[in-house]
């Protein structure tokens, strides 16, 4: 959500931001938004002087009545009685008027960083780098369920029984692998300098409200019946929301934390839940890297951040490239963003496996994120990166590890997670 000064002082700017991102039919917000703004002014202002002149007038009945002049003391209360009821108007309007502005204002998407390159969707979004050499073998990389079902590795007509379509059983030493990849990221982050954290699984509404736009939520999240609850869709919503309605020390800043999580996600619009694979379920687990900081120091701790995942990837031995998100691909809160992609043997391509933004200060906003320094109170910025989302990550080391043989090499990183183990064998 964007500062509502900044908004009333740059409306075209505003607006040549809604065009970039390729939203129009957002454009009229921005004179509606200010138009609300300033009524909401003029009831505060008169609602502010009828509230001073009340006082005055209660202060002149006490003393007319002192005086014995009750003629004039009933023409005062008269006269407050009139502006309890102007008051009460008033102040409906004014609370009216606010709660449409805040909606509205928070429907207008986040100024983006010039740097952001101007395009429509994810098919226009720009290769960065290259990290490590892409390897085509001389042997076929079969499918990741089939790599799965290989070692006895997957269970997924079980789940259906069990849950459903888009969900699924590791087994055996997939589900080992699984677990070892999701610990070395722990250990890799802490090593990294970032507090690990186990967030709460559910947040509140006001914090998915705070975190993400209504869209990103209707697509996203799972909502509990008969509670005031949210299943999350990634340890971002909880740990930003662990900030909420909070004044940090300036000397304290940066945070940088680590969290592990299940995520759920309903997956609206992913046009099929896979019926093998696992590319895209709706529950999944991840370690996930945020930072709290000082605004000049976010594009900074923004690239710190995607070199992380980068070296994580790399020190499994695979491949992967860096995507610039252009701005009709970022969504609303985002100022910058950038997808890492790991490379696909099987298909001779890169797949999406993490994503890196800073939202600048819009979470805070909302969320009332601030700190305290020198020079005053100020919001401050947020940022967040997968670090590891597995299956996804799962599928990318399974592939780039493949053997001819049909076993899969795991990588020295890996082996302590592992008992020592050098290779799962394929099921004869």
């Amino acid at each position: 959500m964007l500062d509502i000064k900044f908004i009333r002082e740059n409306p075209e700017k505003v607006k040549e931001n809604i065009k970039k991102k390729f939203q129009d039919v957002k454009l009229p917000l921005v004179d509606e938004v200010i138009a609300l703004d300033e009524k909401a002014r003029h009831l505060q202002v008169e609602g502010d002087q009828l509230r001073n002149e009340k006082n005055q007038a209660s202060n002149q009945i006490g003393a007319m009545m002192r005086e014995g002049k009750k003629e004039e003391a009933e023409a005062f209360k008269k006269r407050v009685g009139e502006i309890n009821e102007r008051l009460a108007t008033l102040e409906k309007e004014e609370e009216q008027t606010k709660t449409i502005l805040k909606a509205k204002m928070m429907v207008i998407p986040n100024m983006i960083d010039e740097s952001v390159p101007i395009g429509k969707n994810d098919t226009e979004n720009v290769e960065i780098e290259k990290f490590g050499e892409p390897v085509v073998p001389t042997f076929e990389v079969p499918y990741h369920a089939d790599i799965l079902a290989s070692i006895n590795g997957i269970d997924k007509d079980s789940a259906g029984r069990t849950t459903g379509n888009g969900f699924y059983y590791l087994m055996g030493d997939a589900a080992r692998i699984h677990s070892a990849m999701i610990s070395y990221a722990r250990d890799f982050m802490i090593e990294k300098g970032f507090t690990y954290c186990v967030p709460p699984f559910m947040i509140r509404s006001d914090v998915v409200n705070g975190v993400m736009s209504f869209d990103e939520m209707e697509a996203m999240m799972y909502k509990i019946e008969g509670e005031d609850l949210y299943l999350i869709g990634t340890s971002e919503h909880s740990m930003i929301g662990k900030f909420k309605g909070q004044i940090l020390e300036e000397k304290d800043l940066p945070f940088t934390l680590t969290s592990y999580s299940p995520c759920f996600r309903k997956e609206v619009g992913a046009h099929g839940i896979e019926e093998r694979g696992v590319y895209r379920v709706h529950q999944f687990e991840k370690q996930e890297m945020v930072v709290i900081c000082k605004p000049e120091d976010s594009m900074d701790w923004y690239n710190k951040m995607w070199k992380f995942t980068v070296d994580f990837f790399r020190s499994l031995d695979i491949p992967v490239r860096t995507l610039e998100c252009c701005s009709g691909d970022l969504a609303d809160l985002k100022v910058k963003s950038c997808d890492i992609e790991a490379w696909s043997p099987r298909q001779q391509k890169y797949f999406e496996v993490g994503s890196c933004s800073t939202l600048g200060d819009a979470q805070a906003r909302r969320l009332g994120i601030r700190t305290k320094g020198e020079n005053g109170t100020y919001l401050v910025h947020t940022l967040n990166n997968t670090v590891l989302a597995s299956p996804r990550g799962l599928i990318a080391f399974l592939e780039n590890n493949y053997q001819e043989d049909g076993s899969i090499k795991i990588p020295k990183a890996l082996q302590p997670y592992m008992g020592g183990k050098t290779k799962i064998e394929k099921n004869r």
